[in-house]
């Protein structure tokens, strides 16, 4: 659907930068509506009449006036009605029954947590760009279901065989507790019998070595991971022990056969 460019110049006329992207501006205003009207007739699909229509249905359900709530965005906060219905059933779906925060905020918060920044500069900097203040319970709780998210996946079900693992730590500057440090990211791609490379883990650690590489490949075994036919490695000493402390035979690879005579 395209908008009638003269209903937006109408809109637009007159008016400064300000007035269409700040706080209760034209694009706040129309989001507003277009959210209350949204709800409006999702609630008319729910009672199943039209507002000034008789009820006439059989559900016995009915219109029962309005409630307040305040949405968070990159809009600033915005107040908005949300329709409510007698039989207390209505659940309007583009904005959520417990919903306070509009698409792309969590997502905000999330970026900037990732960055590294604290939950106190993650609330400075949404209060400087959206004018929105934040408790850092939200913040917190934001990043808590992100973590468990991490945790789950971190700790998923492996296939029982891979045809090829590939097997390497790379370095990267990490800021932790305020000081940017270099650490070692140990990442396991496993090739499965489809094909497809799978991402199976990523850890963290301070330097690269056999004995973290022993427990990533146990950790890999206990998550499933029977046997593995071709593992790339690098020349890391030590790495041909772990594998083979892991797994009921030695995986074979080019690298390996230099290093531990396997054939």
């Amino acid at each position: 659907m395209t908008l009638d460019n003269e209903f937006i110049d109408k809109l637009l006329k007159g008016k400064k930068s300000e007035e269409i992207i700040g706080e209760n501006g034209l694009l706040q205003q129309l989001t507003k509506q277009l959210l209350e009207r949204a709800m409006a007739a999702e609630l008319t699909e729910h009672v199943g009449y039209e507002k000034h229509e008789a009820t006439g249905n059989n559900s016995g359900n009915s219109r029962n006036g309005k409630s307040a709530k305040t949405l968070k965005g990159t809009f600033g906060t915005m107040p908005i009605e949300v329709p409510r219905d007698r039989n207390g059933t209505f659940e309007p779906q583009i904005i959520g029954k417990h919903q306070t925060r509009f698409t792309g905020f969590d997502e905000n918060i999330i970026s900037l947590y990732a960055r590294g920044l604290s939950t106190r500069e993650i609330k400075q900097h949404l209060e400087e760009i959206y004018h929105v203040e934040v408790s850092p319970s939200l913040i917190s709780s934001v990043t808590d279901a992100v973590i468990d998210e991490v945790r789950t996946w971190q700790g998923r079900q492996l296939s029982e065989f891979y045809p090829i693992v590939y097997l390497d730590a790379i370095q990267f500057k990490v800021k932790d507790s305020g000081h940017i440090r270099n650490k070692a990211v140990y990442l396991a791609i496993g090739v499965g019998l489809d094909g497809l490379k799978e991402v199976l883990g990523l850890w963290i650690a301070q330097t690269e070595g056999a004995k973290f590489w022993l427990q990533v490949v146990t950790e890999l075994k206990n998550r499933g991971v029977k046997d593995i036919f071709i593992a790339c490695v690098d020349g890391l000493k030590g790495f041909p022990a772990p594998l083979r402390a892991s797994f009921r035979k030695p995986p074979c690879s080019y690298a390996l056969c230099i290093w531990c005579g396997t054939r």
